[in-house]
């Protein structure tokens, strides 16, 4: 009698996990390479999370987060009755959609202007120039500033002066609060924003050029038709990115600008944290304070990145 024989079903997961070992073994190298930024992101990112459990106690810091009394949404209900909580949420607005509005352009126009300028020479001391600003410090831009805007010896001044132009305390006056900060934003990371889009400009294959040039199309029709296209992944995941941190509006900057003559226009949820939690001690308000802004900046991020991914198809995930 003949029988049939039955195949044993292949070993895949055993060879794809000898593969993975061998792998491992092979590259070991480059994986430990790994270990640093993975020990960066557990210690520096996922450990302070357990923190967040201080915005719902009343914490002590003698007692630690383990002891100190747990008190609910006790601090969220004073942030959000807090009178000047609404003035705080419009001006963390206000300056953020002006950061997007403004800010986050320039640094895509000047890496194309960058990229149209042909010899290399030119193109790399402008490049180091408009890059210095990025490694100062906001007291050092701030310096400026003032030397820029002094009402006795400032250049603006003294330019409004030659017109009959009676000084303006710029750095004293609310309503120039907002469009100094913003500038000085811009003139600070401009440049090193544009690396960014430099590199996505370098990845755009030359010969499509060369086809449009035989097509007769001129420089703006290369910009429309193949330059500004190939900047739109750069530029929507940057821009998903930035949507995220709209609630971010830069501490150091705001606060070294900032007087109580301008609280009105541009004391942010940033500033006031800080004057809760470190100068009045208020960690659990505070901590509440940066819940809150994670909270709004997932939702934001989660909602553009769906939107962006039906509309441009490009997305962060």
């Amino acid at each position: 009698m003949i029988t049939k024989a039955t195949a044993s079903p292949p070993m895949i997961a055993p060879a794809a996990a000898t593969k993975r070992r061998s792998s491992l073994r092979r590259y070991w190298p480059l994986y430990s390479m790994l270990i640093p930024g993975f020990l960066y992101l557990l210690i520096f990112k996922y450990v302070p999370l357990l923190g967040s459990v201080i915005a719902f106690q009343d914490y002590n810091i003698f007692k630690g987060f383990l002891s100190s009394e747990w008190v609910g949404l006790r601090w969220f209900d004073q942030l959000f009755h807090y009178p000047q909580f609404t003035r705080l949420i419009r001006n963390t607005l206000f300056i953020s959609f002006y950061q997007i509005l403004f800010a986050f352009p320039a640094p895509i126009i000047l890496a194309c202007l960058l990229n149209e300028i042909r010899q290399m020479a030119v193109k790399r001391s402008i490049q180091t120039i408009v890059y210095m600003p990025h490694f100062l410090s906001w007291t050092i831009i701030y310096g400026l500033a003032y030397i820029m805007l002094s009402p006795q010896v400032g250049l603006v001044n003294t330019l409004l002066g030659q017109f009959g132009v009676d000084p303006i305390h710029f750095l004293q006056k609310s309503e120039f609060f907002r469009t100094i900060v913003i500038t000085s934003g811009m003139w600070k990371e401009m440049g090193w924003s544009a690396i960014i889009f430099l590199a996505a400009l370098a990845g755009i294959n030359p010969s499509l050029y060369e086809a449009a040039k035989i097509d007769g199309a001129g420089r703006w029709g290369q910009f429309t038709h193949i330059t500004l296209p190939g900047l739109v992944p750069a530029i929507t995941i940057l821009l998903l990115l930035k949507i995220g941190d709209v609630m971010d509006t830069g501490f150091e900057q705001i606060y070294i600008f900032l007087t109580p003559i301008s609280y009105e226009v541009g004391d942010v949820l940033d500033t006031f944290a800080y004057r809760a939690g470190i100068v009045n001690g208020k960690y659990s308000l505070t901590t509440a304070i940066g819940l809150f802004k994670s909270v709004i900046g997932f939702l934001l991020i989660v909602i553009s990145n769906q939107i962006s991914k039906k509309t441009t198809g490009e997305s962060l995930y």
